[in-house]
């Protein structure tokens, strides 16, 4: 599970791919409950938009937004059911989490080493993820948050590498860039689609 990643500044980047633009700031690592810089669009309006959403998906219905302490990843495989998450999966709130990097624990050692994993071009990364909206019930204050997406890795060359021996190897999706509006645009269905390690940008640990 992807804990920590690394938030990007690259404007250029994001002004080339997406024609938004993307707040100037320092790139800063992001953990559960941080702010972060995501993509979405509305599909009553058809508008693509930025702006910033909390690292971990507060549902509607949540009663504080502690709640997003442990919804930073979603299984792809169950998130049309889960509470948590189905109804932001219904309502096709598809987002992509821009970060230069992200961070997963190998235990090749013997012990957990922190490992940051890159885009092999070196460029930033757009990750498969999900995102609500959520009302502080003091303030009125709507929050827009975001869960990562994971998958499976037992097929991953690299991610497969990752997490305690015992476990489950599972990866974030970073996707490729021709899938990008793809992804945002998508229904259940093809999204489901497009969550595969085929969907993946070739991925490196820097040197």
């Amino acid at each position: 599970m992807c804990v920590q990643y690394l938030a990007t500044a690259n404007v250029d980047w994001v002004k080339s791919h997406f024609d938004l633009e993307l707040p100037v700031t320092q790139a800063h690592d992001i953990f559960p409950t941080y702010p972060g810089s995501i993509i979405l669009k509305s599909h009553n309006t058809q508008r693509t938009a930025i702006g910033l959403a909390r690292f971990g998906l507060i549902p509607s219905w949540a009663k504080d937004e502690d709640f997003g302490r442990k919804t930073y990843n979603a299984w792809a495989e169950t998130v049309a059911e889960k509470p948590s998450y189905k109804t932001a999966w219904v309502k096709r709130h598809y987002a992509l989490a821009l970060a230069d990097a992200f961070y997963e624990p190998n235990y090749e050692s013997g012990k957990a080493v922190r490992t940051g994993i890159k885009q092999a071009n070196g460029e930033p990364m757009a990750i498969a993820s999900i995102w609500d909206t959520w009302t502080e019930p003091a303030s009125g204050e709507l929050i827009i948050s975001f869960s990562m997406l994971t998958i499976n890795a037992d097929g991953h060359p690299l991610m497969k590498r990752f997490h305690k021996p015992e476990d489950e190897k599972r990866t974030v999706i970073p996707l490729k860039p021709e899938l990008f509006k793809d992804w945002l645009n998508a229904t259940p269905e093809i999204a489901q689609e497009i969550l595969n390690l085929q969907s993946m940008t070739e991925l490196v640990i820097p040197s």
